[in-house]
């Protein structure tokens, strides 16, 4: 029975996408159609331990969720809004459509795409785009969402709710936005899908430094919307750099969970498949010609560490130059303190402190860890151990991870020895 489950399990996962997407199509509402494939789940647990899995389980969970839709709307169950026209329509839809397998594969690509850019609409607060997605894109249960983002449950089905009723209030068609709208609502889908990927690939919180799974449901998004918007180089420019940050993940950490920072990693641990992949996304965004843009140039970045065989061997001068470009065009405070990083390993501590240095007055920054561990790091290579101790203490303060909150208290223990 357990194995059952388990197939199951992982039959919603690989299926829930499309399945909520092409509902969503047809009875107009996101919460609606997540519902109905909640209840084709239900029934699938009930019957498929007796019956067997299908030979097409997602063919017949859509079959489940559409006839559940057609007998909810005679009932007058669901939204007022036009029901005996959307349930003719899923009538005639079934009678010219027997092959229903075929019927959905010939909506997949729109579906998933609208699904896409209504669960990361600029309308939702960024939590709740995040959230929303995870649940309705990447097939996660609420805990798992709860989990992984150190939040009750709780509180993210309060978010989740919220976020679908705020679409509906809102009116927010189900629909790929009109070129137009494109650059500005494309950019919220990528960022959405990066903040997946950076809180496993460097959790800000909890006992974890890493969190793989996240980082396999942010690629696994990336890669789907590659292969829907294949004109779109910001989109290589992602899982590009998705693919080549993921492949170093068994090597930012030890054998009890430690972190390892880059330059001190087992680069023979690095996955050079996705190292590969990750290359190939690059390459196919910088095919398009043009100026790079800022997902691509940090793919680019990321090239620079992933084509050395040693840290030695990283091309600093070439990274300067992209984050230099990186800076043009997506000017923040983040990206500069990475530039003053560069900066000090292509052209010596004392160039990189520089740069670190103006950024003390950054509000931004107050509170972000990474500037006084950056500076630490930099005053240490200077010999200016008592300083960079002061400045290690200062970020493990400011961190909430408890194993970055160690490495960095160990750190300053050895600038301690050497002072």
């Amino acid at each position: 029975m357990s194995d059952i489950h388990a197939t199951i399990d992982a039959v919603w996962r690989i299926e829930s996408a499309r399945l909520i997407a092409g509902l969503a199509r047809m009875v107009g509402d996101l919460g609606a159609a997540e519902d109905l494939a909640q209840d084709a789940l239900v029934t699938a647990l009930e019957r498929w331990p007796e019956s067997g899995i299908p030979d097409n389980p997602g063919a017949w969970l859509m079959a489940t969720a559409k006839h559940r839709a057609i007998d909810q709307l005679r009932r007058g169950k669901m939204l007022e809004r036009k029901h005996g026209q959307v349930a003719y329509e899923l009538e005639e839809r079934e009678r010219a459509a027997p092959d229903l397998e075929g019927a959905m594969d010939d909506y997949v690509g729109d579906d998933l795409l609208r699904l896409i850019f209504t669960t990361c609409h600029p309308v939702l607060a960024q939590e709740a785009r995040v959230a929303l997605t995870l649940r309705l894109l990447g097939g996660l249960t609420t805990e798992e969402i709860a989990r992984a983002f150190l939040s009750s449950v709780a509180t993210i089905q309060q978010r989740i709710v919220r976020a679908k009723r705020v679409l509906r209030e809102a009116r927010v068609p189900f629909e790929v936005p009109p070129e137009r709208e494109l650059p500005d609502r494309l950019s919220s889908v990528l960022e959405v899908i990066y903040l997946v990927f950076n809180e496993g690939y460097s959790a800000t919180a909890g006992e974890d430094w890493v969190r793989p799974a996240l980082c396999e449901d942010a690629l696994r998004m990336g890669r789907i919307l590659a292969q829907l918007m294949p004109e779109e180089p910001e989109v290589h420019g992602l899982v590009g750099l998705m693919e080549i940050q993921a492949s170093r993940l068994k090597a930012r950490t030890g054998p009890t969970g430690e972190p390892i920072l880059l330059l001190d990693q087992n680069r023979s641990r690095w996955d050079q498949l996705l190292i590969q992949r990750g290359l190939a996304a690059l390459a196919r965004a910088e095919g398009f010609g043009g100026s790079l843009g800022p997902y691509a140039l940090q793919a680019a970045i990321a090239a620079c560490h992933a084509r050395a065989r040693t840290a030695e061997e990283t091309d600093w001068t070439k990274m300067t130059a992209l984050y230099d470009a990186l800076g043009q065009i997506m000017p923040s405070p983040v990206v500069e303190l990475n530039r003053a990083v560069a900066y000090g390993m292509a052209f010596g501590p004392a160039a990189g402190l520089e740069i670190a240095d103006v950024l003390l007055e950054e509000p931004a920054l107050k509170s972000y860890h990474l500037l006084p561990a950056a500076r630490g790091d930099l005053l240490a290579k200077l010999g200016r151990s008592a300083e960079a101790r002061a400045e290690f203490q200062r970020a493990a303060s400011l961190t909430r991870n408890a194993r970055e909150r160690a490495l960095l208290l160990e750190r300053a223990d050895r600038c301690g020895s050497r002072a």
